[in-house]
């Protein structure tokens, strides 16, 4: 059976209120997150990676204890009989070489989730946060995550902030060593694809994930994967990963990379956006070299191959626009889509040009069916502002930079 799983969604607040991840919105709670996928997005799986937060372990308890919630025996959490929730914990570690960056780790049980905050509130200031920095390697997080029974991935991996490829190593293996052999898998990030990646040789026997690494309830399920397993559960999805007894991960759904916000280098001076063959070392426009590096460019700089070499493992990477970044598509269309079709999924893949046009009009559903058939024309991002798909009007002007 075929399953939707999005594996890094956020919490923005406890249901006290207390604040969880900063950046995240005030309505994205433990309970919130699970209402989302089973009634608006149609994901069978999601991985909340705030959940070693004390205020969100107690959430979690209140939503077991009124029974909205189950453990079920082959781990994670059930809600309502719909959605599959995994526990999980995103945190900041930093090299000894210097650089830092992000991982996740996904946990069977409450219990190991609960010995995996205790052990890391030795390590970091404030435990209630997201995200924190631990003062540990990613080597080292990685000995504390597998000893609660954990399985670890490094989280958006190419990005230029806080995270491996991106801002503390050309290579995975010199930063764990045998451990690496441990690691199922990596995420890519909104800024990078499968193909990409596929350009790296250390990667060929590991899984991808394409995850939203949502900061507020619409974001979840902008990028997921269709994972091939018995069931919705945590020792299924690790069997995927591990592609065990035919699991595996079937196909990644991400976003075309030029939307993600680090897709190409930026310049700090002036705000260029680089349009030219990467990877683009200085400014194109005024010559600064105050520039973050954008992610089709850092991995040209360590790619082992000019084209990408995809593994026999590998299922498609297929590219989608989500629902809001289409224009036109406003909360009341994106209300009245959803009421029609059942979810988000069933409107972005299901959904007949026909029967969106009876829905929300001809010129929406025309640009719904380009976002799905990858027609339609973006602009590229960079410096941690996303790219977007342009209008008629903006594509008559082909002087903006990063269109192709």
């Amino acid at each position: 059976m075929l399953f939707v799983c999005d594996l890094h969604v956020h919490i923005g607040r406890a249901s006290t209120g207390e604040a969880v991840k900063i950046t995240g919105a005030r309505d994205l709670t433990f309970e919130n997150i699970a209402k989302e996928a089973a009634e608006r997005k149609g994901i069978d799986i999601v991985a909340v990676i705030d959940c070693a937060s004390p205020p969100v372990i107690a959430d979690i308890e209140t939503c077991l204890a009124s029974g909205e919630m189950e453990e079920i025996a082959g781990g994670g959490l059930r809600y309502r009989d719909q959605v599959t929730m995994i526990l999980g914990a995103e945190i900041e570690t930093r090299e000894k070489t210097g650089g830092m960056s992000h991982h996740l780790s996904y946990f069977r049980t409450l219990q190991q989730l609960k010995q995996f905050s205790d052990t890391l509130s030795q390590y970091v200031t404030n435990i209630n946060l997201s995200s924190q920095a631990c003062g540990l390697t990613a080597r080292e997080l990685f000995t504390v995550a597998d000893d609660c029974g954990a399985f670890f991935i490094p989280a958006h991996c190419f990005t230029p902030h806080k995270s491996l490829y991106g801002a503390c190593t050309d290579s995975m293996t010199a930063i764990f060593g045998d451990a690496w052999q441990k690691i199922p898998a990596i995420e890519l990030g909104l800024s990078a694809d499968a193909y990409l990646a596929d350009r790296i040789a250390e990667l060929a026997d590991k899984s991808l994930l394409a995850n939203s690494d949502a900061h507020s309830l619409p974001r979840i399920g902008r990028e997921y994967n269709l994972l091939e397993m018995e069931s919705a559960s945590y020792d299924e999805l690790l069997m995927a990963l591990w592609r065990q007894e035919r699991r595996h991960v079937a196909a990644n759904f991400g976003l075309d990379p030029r939307l993600g916000k680090y897709h190409r280098t930026y310049c700090e001076a002036c705000g260029h956006i680089a349009a030219g063959e990467p990877p683009v070392q200085i400014c194109e426009r005024c010559g600064s070299h105050n520039i973050t590096r954008g992610v089709l460019d850092r991995i040209v700089q360590i790619a082992d191959y000019d084209e990408p070499r995809q593994p026999s493992h590998r299922g498609p990477y297929q590219y989608q626009v989500p629902l809001q970044f289409v224009p036109g598509v406003g909360t009341v269309t994106l209300n009245r889509l959803i009421n029609r079709f059942g979810s988000e999924m069933a409107v972005l893949h299901q959904a007949t040009r026909e029967e969106l046009g009876q829905t929300v009009g001809q010129k929406a559903a025309e640009l719904i069916i380009q976002a799905r058939e990858g027609t339609l024309p973006l602009q590229a991002g960079g410096g941690g502002r996303y790219g977007r798909a342009l209008t008629e009007k903006d594509t008559g002007q082909m002087s903006l930079p990063g269109i192709y």
